[in-house]
């Protein structure tokens, strides 16, 4: 049993329990933070072909337990959505989301939403932002879980079309957080959008990117994201560990790494357990996180269980892990010390 991983202190030395006696109720009830979701990816097959029938359309195919890497995901992935379609659409998909999210623990999230996925299928882009919007105020009113939102560009898309959905996205300013990028790596380096990264950072955008587990040029792609684009966090990014120097370099910043054990299981046949006890034991500030739950087999509270078995972490390190996803948010300060407060307060109760 992994217990006190360097840098816990205070009150994580003192929960050293096993996950093996503490059960799901314990995973379930511990205040995290969300960094790492697509709201498209949490589209429940049951959801999918509910609005295929609104619509008239098809009913989709099974979905596969597992994909042979990230392209053969997201060809089912952008097949799916062609069932959202109108603003109703897009609300019901966010709330479904954010309740499930609370049941799971989940106090604050930061989600991302693929615009160009569906306004090249002429869905307008305020359509699918508004839809969207509705959602999270209904949430906050219902009592939570609070969130924002963050732009994804799609990288296989091209700059051009990145840049276009910046200017779309620049009405909605005080709805949307930040920018990202996402989708097919391969071919398509973080410094292609220097340019609209420089202009989303200009009008007050906050920046991640995706850096895909094991991808060609993947340190190389780190590197353009911390020295280049200047991101506020990474997502993904194991590959760090293969670069001493960006370690260190991620661990003096403090930048997020969201990492999602059972995308990676699905993606790539190995959850990754041993790559976060290695990203914890170097202090690097590594979050646990979902990503496309309604393909991957689990919300974040499964990935928090899922990772727990795996890598042999206790109530400790869990509650570590809780505490960065706060800390790597895009909060304010004092909003994050809240929210670790509660995350301190849960784990003394335990």
């Amino acid at each position: 049993m992994h217990r006190g991983v360097p840098g816990s202190h205070g009150v994580y030395e003192t929960a050293l329990h096993s996950v093996k006696h503490m059960g799901d109720a314990f995973i379930a009830g511990l205040p995290k933070c969300e960094l790492h979701v697509h709201l498209e990816g949490t589209l429940e097959p049951g959801h999918c072909a509910a609005l295929a029938g609104r619509h008239g359309l098809a009913a989709p195919g099974d979905r596969p337990g597992a994909y042979d890497g990230l392209a053969d995901f997201l060809s089912d992935y952008y097949a799916a959505l062609d069932c959202l379609r109108d603003e109703q659409d897009f609300f019901d998909l966010t709330a479904a989301y954010l309740g499930t999210a609370r049941r799971q623990g989940v106090s604050y999230v930061e989600m991302f939403f693929d615009p160009q996925a569906h306004t090249s299928r002429g869905v307008p882009f305020d359509l699918v932002v508004s839809g969207i919007h509705r959602a999270q105020e209904d949430a906050r009113m219902r009592g939570g879980p609070g969130s924002a939102l963050i732009l994804c560009f799609l990288r296989d898309a091209g700059a051009a079309s990145a840049k276009s959905t910046l200017e779309a996205a620049s009405p909605y300013r005080g709805w949307i957080l930040g920018v990202g990028l996402d989708s097919n790596e391969e071919g398509h380096p973080p410094d292609e959008y220097a340019e609209v990264f420089a202009a989303a950072r200009a009008a007050g955008f906050r920046l991640t990117m995706h850096c895909d587990p094991l991808q060609a040029d993947a340190v190389t792609h780190l590197w353009q994201c911390l020295e280049l684009i200047g991101v506020d966090r990474v997502d993904h990014g194991v590959d760090c560990l293969r670069d001493e120097r960006l370690c260190e370099q991620l661990r003096r910043r403090r930048l997020g790494l969201t990492f999602c054990p059972l995308s990676n299981l699905r993606l790539y046949g190995d959850l990754m357990g041993e790559a976060v006890t290695e990203m914890l034991a170097r202090d690097l500030l590594v979050t646990v996180n979902s990503d496309d739950p309604a393909y991957f087999g689990g919300y974040v509270a499964d990935n928090y269980e899922a990772l727990a078995d795996a890598a042999h972490l206790d109530r400790a390190d869990l509650a570590r892990l809780a505490r960065a996803s706060f800390e790597a948010s895009w909060l304010p300060a004092e909003s994050k010390a809240a929210h670790q407060r509660a995350v301190d307060d849960y784990l003394s109760g335990g």
